[in-house]
């Protein structure tokens, strides 16, 4: 899948959040960045039927009850 740069302009804070949550989830903050707005689109109903859907973890996991 081609992916799209774009450059994010955040808040210091937030980021170190990101950072460690990252970390702990062993992801590259890139990574959770998207594994975290796919959660988000996909819990809204609006990411739709995407192919790769699950990048970002572990193949088969389930980060989002319900």
């Amino acid at each position: 899948m081609e992916r799209k740069p774009f450059l994010l302009r955040i808040d210091p804070r937030v980021h170190e959040a990101l950072e460690r949550w990252a970390r702990d989830d062993l992801r590259s903050v890139n990574a959770q960045i998207e594994f975290l707005l796919r959660r988000a689109l996909h819990q809204a109903g609006r990411l739709g039927d995407v192919a790769g859907g699950s990048r970002g973890g572990p193949s088969g996991s389930q980060d989002d009850a319900g």
